[in-house]
């Protein structure tokens, strides 16, 4: 989406654009019409579905809703938003007029806007998710809130950037309005079972939490002007520290992150815009209940992909679907509830549906959504002071807290 950002945020962002100029453009693109690879984490996985159970409608209305991105993830349409009994997509947008039109296709949708900024003026939108490239999405929420429209957006919450952290922040609170982070892994079938153990109870205090992103980007995957190439991988951390954060609704508050310098050309600093070193970033947190993390972002190394985690508590511990220990999880529900039947669970292991629906019933039921602004930016600022860690060889820092 357009930039037309006010001048007092024309600096870092600002600069990592015209910093590109520096080391040539032409090799921050993939050629046009370029292949692009599998993107990792994307395949569909059955839900763990409650046994038996109906799903029940919450209200009859329908939230009107606009949806701005539709670039190479396909984003826009990927949570299901246009399939929701309470939905209707009454505008999309995409700065780029066949994107545009292949998002209203797909939505039934007949309006559209040029842009996010023309999108958030229609007064009849009560609602937008924000799929737009992630460099903008800071900025694209703080419009959207300003406009008086609640809001959910692609990850991460913001890109690099604790002084965006604070902006959207302070946007939230200002607005009074909902604000969803769609961050998949809270969604993953053993995450839903851990957060359910965790909220029970049976896994007590967790000591030790493991989260991993493992993504092989040998190819570039493209995006809107080439910022995934060269991303230092703290920078887009929600995938694996979501294992912690979206477990326990807890933080992360001080990081030593190491960094390996990457195989890949992109990951050479004077070939990416970020002059980012690294493309693989090993992060040891120290947790908000006095625990430990290790959560792994790499962008070069070959073998199992997606997204994945593990935790270990004072009472029990769980990998995969499995849980042992000292608990009886017996009555406990580990399956997630049944969607409406309109909308499938989806890509990034049965999560996308689960997403849509949980941002459109905390509207309709007025409540705080799963990934809220404060668990989006506990997830996400943790990454980015992690990264400058990185850089420093491993230095011990602190990690800014967020409340409401």
């Amino acid at each position: 989406m357009s930039q037309d950002t006010p001048s007092s945020r024309l600096s870092r962002r600002s600069f990592l654009w015209t910093a590109a100029a520096g080391v040539g453009m032409a090799g921050l693109h993939l050629a046009a019409g370029a292949q692009n690879p599998e993107i990792a984490g994307f395949e569909k996985t059955d839900a763990t579905v409650q046994e038996g159970a109906v799903w029940t409608p919450r209200s009859d209305r329908k939230i009107r809703m606009g949806i701005a991105g539709y670039g190479v993830c396909k984003f826009g349409a990927a949570f299901y938003l246009q399939d929701h009994p309470n939905v209707e997509v009454v505008a999309v947008s995409d700065l780029m007029p066949d994107r545009c039109a292949a998002l209203a296709e797909v939505c039934r949708c007949p309006k559209t806007y040029p842009s996010l900024e023309e999108l958030i003026k229609d007064n009849t939108i009560e609602a937008v998710f924000i799929a737009t490239d992630a460099p903008s999405h800071a900025w694209h929420c703080i419009q959207a809130l300003r406009h008086g429209k609640h809001v959910a957006c692609a990850v991460p919450a913001v890109f690099g950037s604790l002084e965006e952290a604070d902006q959207l922040l302070e946007a939230v609170k200002e607005s009074g309005l909902t604000y969803m982070m769609f961050e998949t892994s809270a969604y993953h079938n053993e995450a839903y079972a851990m957060r359910e153990l965790y909220k029970a109870g049976m896994l007590g205090t967790l000591v030790y939490a493991e989260g991993e992103y493992f993504h092989y980007m040998d190819v570039p995957i493209d995006s809107f002007r080439g910022w995934r190439v060269g991303l230092p991988p703290q920078w887009y951390p929600t995938h694996s520290n979501a294992y912690y954060t979206c477990i326990t609704g807890g933080s992360f508050t001080e990081v030593s992150c190491m960094g390996i310098p990457g195989q890949i050309a992109e990951f050479l600093p004077k070939n990416n815009r970020y002059q980012n070193p690294f493309a693989t970033e090993i992060a040891l947190f120290r947790t908000s209940e006095g625990g430990m993390a290790r959560m792994a972002v790499s962008w070069d190394t070959p073998g199992h992909q997606g997204e994945m985690g593990r935790v270990r508590g004072t009472k029990g511990s769980m990998t995969g679907m499995t849980y042992q220990g000292i608990a009886d999880i017996a009555g406990i529900n580990l399956n997630k509830p049944p969607l409406p039947p309109t909308v499938e669970a989806g890509g990034h292991g049965g999560s996308h549906g689960y997403l849509g629906d949980e941002f459109v019933n905390a509207i309709l039921e007025n409540r705080k959504p799963l990934v809220d602004i404060i668990t989006a930016l506990n997830t996400t600022v943790s990454g980015v002071v992690a990264h400058q860690s990185a850089l420093k060889n491993g230095e011990l820092m602190k990690i800014p807290q967020y409340s409401l």
